[in-house]
């Protein structure tokens, strides 16, 4: 998945939307109100990383499997380590996998795709 695509994917959510609270190289796609300057975050992505990084939040269980599983997907990189996973976008996940990761993360940020 290139980078445009996930970004496309990730914006396709309902009430989703995209913030730079930490700098330009950190994009921070959030759901919730952009008028109140707030929302839940539910992934993050180093813009500038080579491969591509991409946070998501996670199930603590299975985030924990996923990392015995995947050498590419480790701890949440600043981020709770028990909630988050940083997955290094080398290809090792697949693309439906990381699509799937993405849907658990959008809904244990609080967000509903009815």
């Amino acid at each position: 998945m290139t980078h445009k695509e996930l970004h496309d994917f990730l914006l396709s959510f309902p009430n989703a939307w995209l913030d730079f609270p930490f700098g330009e190289d950190t994009s921070v796609y959030k759901l919730g109100h952009t008028e109140t300057g707030g929302g839940k975050m539910f992934a993050l992505i180093a813009d500038s990383s080579k491969p591509l990084r991409i946070s998501l939040k996670c199930d603590p269980q299975l985030a924990e499997i996923l990392r015995e599983t995947y050498e590419t997907v480790l701890p949440g990189y600043h981020l709770s380590k028990k909630h988050w996973n940083t997955i290094i976008l080398t290809g090792q996940v697949p693309d439906d996998e990381l699509k799937s990761l993405v849907h658990m993360s959008y809904s244990l940020a609080g967000g509903s795709e009815d």
